[in-house]
């Protein structure tokens, strides 16, 4: 009888999977980790990175984010849940200070947990300076507890289930057949992620936010493999706490 043939070959979700604990061990800019990430999916299926292409296309066409909070403008008021269930509000955090607001696909993509990663080893400097952070993410509790374990963020991550909030800023969009097609065939369910069947996702965007509730800094961008520096956003804090401090005197 033949040997029976000992199937080694990795998943696409195990190569990626892999590729983002490499760049996560990376000691570079969040930017270059994104890219490298980026850069491994391309190589592994061309035809999905093109979809992905065309999908980044159509939201940037259709104007979705532009008119997101700029700075200067105040940030809508939120009262959402975080993973342990308890309703955490945007004036209740602005008691303690500005903030610093990150908006998240889930716990599912590679580049939002890189993300999430960058700004938990940024915590105590962004909480040296006086600031503090939030994550939202359209997924349930459950799925938003283990983003928060996989970065060991201390931070909360609220679940704005049906993508209410994200639609307030016009951050929210249908992925649309062809993405999802693509997504599912990945193993990527948002079904099972949001409690519903709508697949819809918010752009990834950060607003930094002073103790006012006047956006201090934004990163609005339909392609979701880009994100804002931790740098920038230490240097609008920092500008701020400048500020403060002379204002105070």
């Amino acid at each position: 009888m033949a040997a029976e043939r000992v199937v080694t070959e990795k998943t696409f979700v195990e190569i990626l999977e892999a590729a983002t604990e490499e760049a996560r061990r990376m000691d570079a800019p969040l930017s270059v980790r994104l890219q490298a990430v980026a850069d491994t999916v391309r190589a592994l299926s061309p035809a999905f990175a093109d979809v992905i292409e065309r999908m980044v296309a159509r939201l940037a066409d259709n104007g979705v984010g532009v008119t997101a909070p700029r700075p200067g403008e105040p940030m809508p008021p939120f009262l959402l849940p975080d993973e342990t269930g308890r309703l955490v509000s945007l004036a209740g955090l602005l008691k303690r200070g500005p903030l610093v607001v990150s908006f998240n696909r889930g716990h599912w993509c590679p580049y939002c947990r890189l993300h999430i990663d960058a700004l938990t080893r940024a915590e105590a400097e962004i909480a040296s300076l006086g600031a503090q952070i939030v994550a939202i993410s359209p997924e349930t509790s459950a799925w938003a507890a283990e983003l928060k374990a996989y970065a060991e963020a201390r931070f909360p991550i609220l679940s704005d289930l049906d993508g209410g909030y994200a639609l307030e800023l016009n951050l929210l969009f249908w992925v649309g057949d062809e993405a999802q097609r693509g997504m599912a065939a990945a193993g990527v369910d948002l079904a099972q992620f949001h409690g519903n069947d709508t697949w819809m996702l918010p752009i990834p965007a950060t607003f930094v936010v002073d103790a006012d509730g006047i956006v201090l800094a934004r990163f609005v961008d339909p392609d979701y493999r880009r994100r804002m520096e931790v740098e920038d956003l230490l240097e609008t804090l920092r500008g701020y706490a400048t500020r403060s401090a002379d204002q105070a005197r």
